[in-house]
């Protein structure tokens, strides 16, 4: 089927986020940092090791920076929204996709932030020139499915890798509007055979991570983090401004990493300040200061990428030893 639905372990998973937030917050995190530190760790030594900071797994590129919703754990819902309204230069988005093809990127694109994507009419043409200029990029849109309908989803889905419909409630049920395009998904299938369309029923108002201390349900801190964070190193986080900011977690776009209106976009990717990130945070989180209370954790995108390119240097260098064995006989 080219349409799914997750729950997040179904009503006991939903009960658990809605009267144990805390409780079930923490439990979640605990668990993804004990799981994922090993292979975590082997990725970053990976990406040292190598002559040149490898590319960036993930693209993640906001055109607009402002939301519709009422997410609790966001600053950028509409209540707590604090940033100067922003919107992308065309010149810039469009320089950059070219940087991206000059650069041969085939990584994970998505032109969204802490942001709505479909509140900039822009969006659909932006994604027909990526998916033409980056025709081996996944690339993906996250959306809250509040402006979207049919006409919306079969517009953008020919650009598109996959489409995740983040669907926020508080009774763990679609809205009509995202029944209606689910419903005719299922009755057209040979017309979304090309795309993954994913719909994650999510809690309005549940409690995630502190966001780097900005979160307005889960405003953290005190406690100070010594894990290691994969984002330096997978993530291009690029601003409507033109700047690169460190990830999601810049709710309030503080960081600045490099500026593109100044560099191009490989070069900031390899910025002195990204590189006094990455040495900082490489050995934990309490070695940068934005970053030290952060109890953020990388999403199952991020892990299931870094695990490809591990496997895949695996597999260059063993077919490299093999070589080198035959030589030797």
């Amino acid at each position: 089927m080219p349409i799914r639905v997750h729950n997040f372990a179904g009503v006991l998973g939903w009960n658990a986020r809605k009267y144990l937030p805390k409780l079930s917050s923490e439990s979640y995190l605990k668990l993804q940092f004990a799981t994922r530190r090993k292979l975590q760790r082997q990725y970053i030594e990976y990406f040292f090791a190598q002559k040149e900071p490898p590319h960036p797994l993930i693209v993640n590129l906001e055109t607009v920076n402002r939301c519709n919703s009422t997410c609790e754990f966001c600053t950028a819902n509409i209540h707590a929204e604090k940033r100067p309204y922003q919107k992308m230069e065309d010149d810039l988005y469009y320089s950059v996709i070219d940087q991206l093809r000059a650069w041969n990127y085939r990584g994970h694109l998505t032109l969204y932030g802490n942001n709505e994507p479909w509140l900039d009419k822009r969006i659909v043409e932006f994604h027909r020139y990526a998916r033409k200029q980056l025709p081996g990029a996944f690339i993906f849109m996250s959306t809250n499915g509040l402006l979207l309908d049919i006409d919306k989803t079969k517009a953008i889905v020919p650009y598109v890798n996959q489409l995740i419909i983040n669907n926020y409630c508080l009774d763990m049920k679609m809205h009509d509007n995202v029944r209606q395009i689910y419903d005719y998904v299922r009755a057209h299938p040979d017309e979304f055979q090309d795309v993954d369309i994913l719909i994650q029923i999510r809690y309005l108002k549940e409690v995630l991570t502190n966001r780097a201390g900005s979160a307005p349900n889960k405003q953290g801190t005190a406690k100070v983090i010594r894990e290691t964070c994969l984002m330096p190193y997978t993530d291009m986080w690029i601003m409507p401004n033109g700047k690169l900011g460190i990830c999601c977690c810049d709710n309030f776009e503080v960081t600045d990493l490099a500026d593109l209106h100044e560099v191009s976009v490989k070069d900031g990717w390899n910025s002195g300040p990204y590189r006094e990130l990455r040495q900082a945070v490489r050995d934990g989180r309490q070695n940068y200061p934005f970053c030290r209370y952060c109890d953020f954790i990388d999403a199952g995108l991020r892990m299931d990428a870094v695990e490809d390119v591990l496997k895949h240097h695996e597999k260059l260098h063993g077919a490299r030893q093999s070589v080198f064995k035959k030589q030797e006989r």
